[in-house]
């Protein structure tokens, strides 16, 4: 079945409701305006609100129209990014230096268009949980709601989440059983010599010749380290060190991200990195400090609900719109966390092949997918809670 009439009815609302999130952006933790927009709207819509879960989280609670003992869960992300947005249009983000660049307020958007949809009809057994989730970006929001007790306050047999794929055709779904974004670890390594005059460096302990080699020698993890087969990235991304012309510093700072979706492969990563982090400053005379936190797992889909997921989008875009095969991505998600707590599934629906990238100044969700979107999450429910 296609994209349902009701919800292709209010498209108009869908867009305006979009469009004035993405003009007020509001990173992690501070999405007041945001959850109150939510809180509002689910409140008209007569579904029952909770609020408060890492602080402005909200969850909207509704039953069926018929008795049923089943719970499910489904997710939307509502933060932004400190991104300075570079367009043009006329819901451009009013507030500098913060954007929607990852597409969230078309997630809210359609999250809130199937409870619309799901509010008026009821046509399911059992209860479902609209969780709109802060801080995914960076600060794991996900992973406080979990903590704060998510899953016993609402209990639920699985969990479901979503997120726009630029470079996927609008009308596409694209899911796979198994890993689909990688764990997201962060580093830092201090780099600590002797500062000297750059006209004479024999006199020092050069750190920026030591943390350049270090920075090369990382590369070694993944091509040496690691078994070819398994996925692995190790990417520096930031140097910062001296502010001056002639004079060599007393330190280097290197900071950067690495990716993987096997616990036994961040343990290679992380080991590697002290390894070498300390035997090359060792080398010349220098010395590390590493620091290495871990932030977000893996996010890996169960065989069941991943089933029941694809059925919901092939529902929706036809079975031949819904990608299977769908490579793994190196990106992460909070949303992980969820799957660590209970059994679930998140799908990725196409933004457009024209679509900038995420997290790119230059990027707006596409208001096409909006009902698609929000098409997928009413099938998902009624097909889950029958």
């Amino acid at each position: 079945m296609p994209i349902l009439n009701r919800i292709a009815d209010f498209h108009d609302d869908l867009t305006a409701w979009r469009r004035d999130i993405h003009a007020h952006p509001e990173t992690a933790f501070e999405e007041k305006r945001t959850s109150d927009i939510v809180a509002k709207r689910l409140q008209e819509f007569g579904i029952e609100i909770h609020r408060g879960l890492a602080g402005t989280g909200v969850v909207g609670t509704l039953k069926g129209s018929r008795p049923g003992a089943h719970a499910i869960a489904v997710r939307a992300d509502m933060d932004a990014l400190d991104v300075t947005e570079k367009n043009g249009f006329h819901h451009c983000s009013m507030h500098a230096g913060k954007m929607h660049a990852c597409g969230h307020d078309g997630h809210t958007t359609m999250l809130l268009g199937a409870a619309r949809y799901l509010a008026e009809t009821r046509n399911f057994a059992g209860t479902v949980h609209f969780i709109f989730q802060p801080a995914e970006e960076n600060e794991a929001g996900g992973r406080v709601m979990v903590e704060q007790g998510l899953f016993e306050k609402f209990p639920v047999e699985a969990v479901y989440g979503m997120h726009n794929w630029p470079g996927l055709p609008v009308g596409q779904f694209a899911v796979r059983a198994g890993p689909l974004l990688a764990s997201f670890d962060i580093f830092e390594i201090v780099v600590e010599g002797k500062g000297s005059h750059g006209a004479m460096p024999h006199t020092g302990i050069d750190p920026v010749v030591t943390a350049a080699q270090i920075t090369l020698a990382l590369q070694t993890i993944r091509s040496r380290s690691t078994h070819p087969l398994d996925g692995a990235v190790v990417s520096v991304t930031q140097v910062h060190g001296g502010d001056t012309w002639n004079v060599i510093p007393d330190e280097v700072v290197l900071r950067g991200t690495t990716r993987s979706f096997k616990p036994e492969v961040q343990d290679i990563i992380e080991d590697g990195i002290r390894r070498i982090a300390e035997g090359v400053a060792s080398s010349q005379g220098a010395k590390v400090r590493v620091r290495y936190e871990r932030r977000y797992p893996p996010t890996v889909n169960t065989e069941k609900e991943t089933e029941i997921a694809a059925a919901a989008a092939a529902e929706v875009a036809g079975p031949g719109n819904v990608i299977r095969d769908f490579m793994p991505s190196m990106g992460a998600e909070d949303f992980a966390f969820m799957l660590q707590a209970r059994p679930g599934c998140y799908v990725l629906v196409g933004n457009g092949e024209q679509s900038a990238g995420l997290h790119n100044p230059h990027y707006d969700f596409n208001d096409e997918v909006l009902t698609t979107g929000a098409s997928y999450w009413a099938r998902l429910v009624e097909r889950v809670l029958t």
